[in-house]
């Protein structure tokens, strides 16, 4: 009886036909002046986009830890709060987010910054000071942080506890079972959903066009309004985009194949 292939012995086409597609508009890119030129603007905005990125999601993990370590706390004021957090951060979506973080958020922040040094003796600051690309990137550590702390949270518990409870028969530390034996179990369950949050990142990294910063979809829109070759502008957006993603989704992969042959 024949038994179907595995999924992962699949030879990838998929990965055939987007490296065709690719190579066909690179050649474009190389060939024609309107692609070329459209990259040439275009990639000012790459450095926008990867920096927004890096930053939210660095600042969204170190959240995200430690909700998830709250969460699982024995303190039940620690839970709960931690709860609040993930459960409200989660059910608004990312655009609202960015909205209200830029335009309510932000403007009480700096009414608190200059009501709390009116009596130290520096100068206020006015809500302009504020830059967009920070309110931006503080939205996307806000919403990203609720998703990267479950997924913390299910690293953490995919930990067999005999071994935490061993650990504490030993004399252990808390913070000594956590960096010898729970963190580095966890990593293995963990490191695959938080490598796919980091892509969904760079994704959504693109709505921080609204708030008018300088990534690589508002200046994409820039262009497009300008040349009106919305096709070609596009297809350049989208090929940069698919370039980051798919690269390090592949990237991805292959971390998480050695890391199962390793354990």
């Amino acid at each position: 009886m024949n038994t179907p292939p595995t999924q992962s012995k699949d030879f990838p086409y998929w990965l055939v036909v987007a490296g065709v597609i690719a190579a066909y508009l690179m050649f474009r890119v190389v060939s024609d002046d309107l692609y070329a030129q459209v990259l040439g603007t275009l990639s000012k905005g790459i450095g926008i986009t990867i920096f927004v990125t890096l930053v939210g999601f660095t600042l969204a993990s170190v959240i995200g830890l430690v909700m998830a370590l709250a969460s699982l706390s024995r303190f039940i004021a620690f839970r709960q709060v931690a709860r609040f957090y993930i459960e409200i951060v989660r059910g608004v979506p990312i655009i609202v987010l960015l909205l209200y973080v830029a335009f309510v958020l932000a403007p009480a922040m700096v009414s608190l910054w200059n009501w709390m040094i009116t009596n130290i003796g520096f100068d206020p600051i006015r809500n302009r000071d504020f830059s967009l690309m920070w309110r931006a990137i503080i939205a996307l550590t806000i919403g990203y942080s609720a998703f990267i702390a479950e997924v913390f949270r299910a690293g953490l518990q995919s930990v067999d506890e005999g071994q935490v409870e061993a650990a504490e028969a030993l004399g252990l530390s808390t913070w000594l079972r956590f960096r010898l034996i729970v963190f580095p179990q966890a990593i293995r369950t963990i490191l695959p959903p938080l490598g796919n949050d980091f892509i969904a990142m760079i994704k959504d990294s693109s709505l921080v066009s609204v708030l008018g910063v300088l990534d690589i979809t508002q200046l994409g829109k820039v262009t497009a309004a300008g040349n009106f070759r919305y096709f070609e502008t596009y297809n350049v957006v989208a090929l940069i985009y698919l370039i980051m993603t798919v690269g390090l989704s592949l990237m991805l992969r292959r971390l998480e194949r050695g890391m199962r042959q390793k354990y």
